[in-house]
């Protein structure tokens, strides 16, 4: 009976079963640098760091399951799994799985973390179909790449987030879903508070709000297209924002934030409490209406 309970509780402690992580590695020029490990850290409260150096993803960690924001490249699964482990959680405890955008390098290792932990899988109208597709939709400004280069693994039975600030909740955990349509026609942004003992703060895991696109792709071909565009920078400018973390996390300096965490005195403010929100919409916006510009000549 001890020799049994000695073998569950190594099969209990070991790495998944590399079955749920055998999708092929996506190939592009920037995936082996943006899919370097980073360690996992809190971010605040409930709220951790599990992505790689240049992918973000978010755990927050729930009294009955967790919820995963988004998955990386296919390759980044592994490494996901391997951060929320090292922190001392458990991937098959997490119970939903959310997205910002559905491109290969945020929604690439989303059907492999699924397999591991059987969780929902939640995102918008047009970025549950990209998922299933397992490649961008036809409106998407960067489907003119190819399928070739944006496809990855489609996702199973993807819920339809149907309404903007929807809500969805796993125990005590609440986020809240902003549709923020631009770099994708599906991207969301992603709200929560999260607490330690009485101080509670505004969290934002930013979507991408970059003008980029496959080469022939106008964004000013359909006017409504821009004015959505502008629309969702302004929204994430307007948020409640202590705390932002992009989906890359180069554009909210969280190199930087980290370094400066770990030099800080008691009595200094944290670096990661910045209202950031503001400055990365801004930067947005000069982004896009240069774009524009460069179009209209």
């Amino acid at each position: 009976m001890t020799v049994l309970l000695v073998l569950l509780l190594s099969f209990a402690q070991a790495p998944q079963a590399p079955r749920f992580f055998s999708d092929p590695p996506h190939k592009c020029d920037s995936c082996d640098e943006w899919n370097k490990p980073r360690e996992p850290f809190k971010v605040f409260g409930n709220t951790y760091f599990v992505g790689t150096d240049g992918l973000s993803a978010i755990l927050i960690a729930g009294n009955e399951g967790h919820v995963l924001l988004d998955g990386g490249l296919e390759q980044s699964a592994a490494l996901i799994d391997a951060n929320i482990r090292k922190l001392g959680f458990k991937t098959q405890d997490v119970r939903l799985i959310v997205n910002s955008h559905a491109h290969y390098d945020h929604a690439g290792g989303i059907a492999a973390l699924q397999r591991a932990s059987r969780a929902r899988v939640a995102a918008s109208r047009s970025g549950a179909s990209a998922l299933q597709r397992g490649e961008n939709t036809t409106d998407d400004p960067q489907y003119g790449f190819g399928k070739e280069f944006n496809g990855f693994p489609p996702v199973e039975n993807v819920e339809v987030i149907t309404s903007d600030e929807q809500p969805l909740s796993v125990g005590n955990i609440e986020i809240t879903a902003i549709f923020t349509p631009g770099h994708t026609p599906g991207s969301t942004t992603w709200t929560w508070k999260a607490c330690e003992g009485l101080k509670c703060l505004n969290i934002v895991y930013a979507d991408s709000i970059s003008a980029v696109s496959a080469p022939g792709f106008r964004f000013t071909a359909v006017p409504d297209r821009v004015d959505l565009f502008r629309r969702s920078i302004t929204r994430l400018a307007e948020l409640p924002c202590d705390i932002v973390i992009s989906t890359h996390p180069s554009a909210t300096n969280l190199d930087a934030k980290i370094k400066q965490r770990a030099a800080m005195q008691p009595s200094d403010p944290d670096p990661f409490v910045d209202h950031g929100c503001k400055v990365l919409a801004a930067a947005a916006m000069k982004g896009l209406e240069a774009r524009i510009a460069e179009e209209k000549q």
